[in-house]
């Protein structure tokens, strides 16, 4: 097996694409507390592909281009679900950095404290706190069976 460096070890990466990727690695980082990973920058410094350690996963972004633009005003095609230690801490950090707020911290039935906020590229995140064991039947969900 072949082991590369420059790519991300997780199975699953999703990539988000702005208008201006090097202003929303930044503030992703600054924001939410991202770690940068690497960057590939062009002519002038623009950032045009950069990848972010968020604890054992990555997150790849890419700057807007011919075939692929960040979402439209009032438009959700996506959202990413990033588990945080302490959801409510994590919120006053991002409402004080200027994340738009969608939902304000809540309980749900499933056993878990989550916010939703769209960052500056209008792209949305759920940040979530495990805070009760909860069996899926009790909220009314099904486990698959596996054979």
């Amino acid at each position: 097996m072949v082991i590369n460096r420059s790519s991300p070890k997780a199975t699953v990466v999703p990539v988000l694409v702005y208008e201006d990727a090097g202003l929303a690695l930044d503030w992703l980082c600054k924001t939410f507390g991202f770690q940068e990973r690497l960057r590939v920058a062009g002519t002038g410094g623009i950032v045009y592909h950069a990848q972010l350690d968020v604890a054992e996963c990555t997150i790849m972004l890419g700057r807007q281009g011919a075939e692929f633009r960040p979402p439209r005003v009032n438009e959700v095609s996506e959202f990413l679900h990033i588990h945080v230690d302490d959801v409510d801490e994590h919120f006053e950090n991002s409402r004080r950095r200027g994340a738009r707020i969608a939902k304000p911290p809540a309980n749900t039935p499933f056993g878990e404290r989550q916010y939703t906020v769209e960052d500056i590229g209008g792209h949305r995140w759920t940040f979530s706190q495990s805070i009760a064991d909860v069996a899926p039947e009790e909220w009314g969900a099904t486990q698959a069976r596996r054979e």
